[in-house]
């Protein structure tokens, strides 16, 4: 058994139209919501003194604080760029 659809007075140029129009309003739709992946930014701990304005001492002492999160790699650390701007809270 097969499914069979059958159009009247309708020609292949409007059945082609209404189905573009269908995808392109789908398209419009994703085109809003989609929000492309940026990949995350780290710096140094030099980079985030510079960013924020205060000495390498500071740094470290907000880290062992918990104010940073700080993220290794061998020996070498790390600092998120998106939670450096989480940390700055508005007075």
């Amino acid at each position: 058994m097969s499914n069979v659809t059958q159009l009247h007075n309708t020609t292949p140029e409007k059945l082609q139209e209404s189905i573009l129009n269908g995808i392109q309003a789908q398209l419009n739709d994703l085109k809003k919501s989609y929000q492309p992946k940026e990949p995350e930014e780290y710096l140094t701990r030099a980079e985030v003194s510079k960013l924020l304005k205060v000495d390498i001492s500071t740094v470290h002492n907000w880290t062992k604080a918990g104010k940073l999160q700080r993220h290794g790699l061998g020996k070498r650390v790390y600092y998120k760029r998106s939670e450096i701007e989480k940390a700055i809270i508005q007075l």
